[in-house]
């Protein structure tokens, strides 16, 4: 976990985040949270670490995000030294498209 972002505020935004219970949700919510353009940026992001875990190379991303090389790299830094977290959520997507 990273210190450098957790206070009571961050805690409070978060447990928010954990009450969500549709897409539909999540679309209202964080439309009202964020701005257009810091919703398209997270999703990219999570988007490029996704095809990054799957051994795609910067070109295709790139070409299917739209996503910088400055971007691309810095997502790659989190996988390769962050807290594994996109891994945790990757696993969890595919456990239940495998279930589901």
């Amino acid at each position: 976990m990273n210190s450098k972002i957790k206070d009571k505020n961050t805690d409070f935004l978060f447990k928010a985040i954990l009450h969500l219970k549709t897409i539909d949700e999540c679309y209202s919510f964080f439309e009202d949270l964020c701005t257009v353009a810091e919703i398209k940026a997270m999703s990219q992001r999570i988007v490029v670490a996704k095809m990054l875990s799957d051994k795609k190379v910067y070109s295709d991303i790139v070409a299917a995000t739209g996503a910088s090389t400055a971007t691309i790299s810095r997502v790659n830094r989190s996988l390769i030294y962050g807290c594994d977290a996109y891994n945790m959520i990757f696993s969890r997507m595919e456990q239940e498209k495998t279930e589901g």
